[in-house]
């Protein structure tokens, strides 16, 4: 970026101050500053694990890799539950309280967003904070699936739990459940990843925080923003396919840069 740092954050601010409408879209590089590993680099989750053992169909398919599938879960969930939001989400959540932000799209499931304090946050890939039954639909927090799982209850069969909601006297469903993620092979929520492209085309800033830009659709979601005439605000650490259409471009930590971004606004708020 041929601008400093300090002069692209302030631009930055004036453009998040003058926008009537921006959107935030949130990948796996604003989570790792709370310290929730990704999944793609080189430490990454998918270096433990082989991510062909949990597509969705396997999940379907065989109680071996349900087994697998929720061994995972139980080894993942210490470091998603203790994980706290950072300054990225908070200075988004305080942009949205304002009126600055009309809403967050992310790819996360970690619900850090959430516990920020933002309202309006639409997960595509949906959140690994809660379970459900595929069978019945019976939905519980994954703080109370992972305690099942570890003290033994009766509704777990190696590390599995299946639904014991009771659907008539004496018959209760049995279902498997799942976390309340998108696995591969699993289709995208219609009306989230609907709601993401209309709020892409309709609004005047698109500022992308620590995706790579490469798992489809959602990588589309700024392409269609800037086909729409929105500007395009990329800060992530790695490059991206889409760096070429940024009108800002950022490879700090997105803590920091915003933090910067966020005192630039205030000011010129005040």
């Amino acid at each position: 970026m041929s601008a400093s740092f300090e002069d692209a954050c302030q631009q930055v601010a004036r453009w998040i101050s003058e926008s009537r409408s921006t959107v935030a879209f949130s990948g796996a590089g604003i989570s790792t500053e709370s310290g929730i590993p990704d999944f793609r680099s080189p430490n990454g989750v998918w270096s433990k694990f082989n991510p062909d053992d949990y597509t969705f169909q396997n999940f379907i398919r065989s109680h071996e890799k349900r087994s697998l599938y929720w061994r995972r879960s139980n080894e993942m969930f210490d470091e998603f539950h203790k994980a706290r939001p950072n300054a990225g989400h908070e200075a988004v959540a305080r942009w949205e309280s304002t009126g600055l932000v009309q809403a967050v799209i992310t790819q996360n499931i970690d619900e850090l967003h959430q516990r920020a304090g933002s309202k309006k946050v639409i997960e595509i890939h949906g959140t690994a904070m809660r379970a459900h039954c595929l069978e019945c639909g019976k939905n519980w927090p994954m703080s109370a699936v992972i305690d099942w799982i570890r003290s033994g209850r009766s509704n777990v069969k190696d590390f599995v739990p299946y639904c014991d909601e009771e659907l008539s006297p004496g018959r209760r469903c049995g279902g498997p459940i799942k976390s309340s993620t998108v696995s591969f092979g699993q289709s995208m929520p219609e009306r989230e990843l609907t709601e993401s492209f209309e709020l892409s085309r309709s609004c005047e800033l698109f500022i992308v925080l620590g995706s790579s830009l490469v798992v489809q659709p959602a990588a589309m979601l700024p392409v269609e923003a800037k086909r729409a005439g929105a500007r395009l605000v990329i800060i992530t650490a790695s490059e991206t396919p889409l760096d070429e259409l940024a009108d800002a471009r950022f490879f700090t930590p997105i803590g920091k840069t915003l933090s910067a971004v966020a005192e630039r606004v205030a000011a010129l708020r005040n």
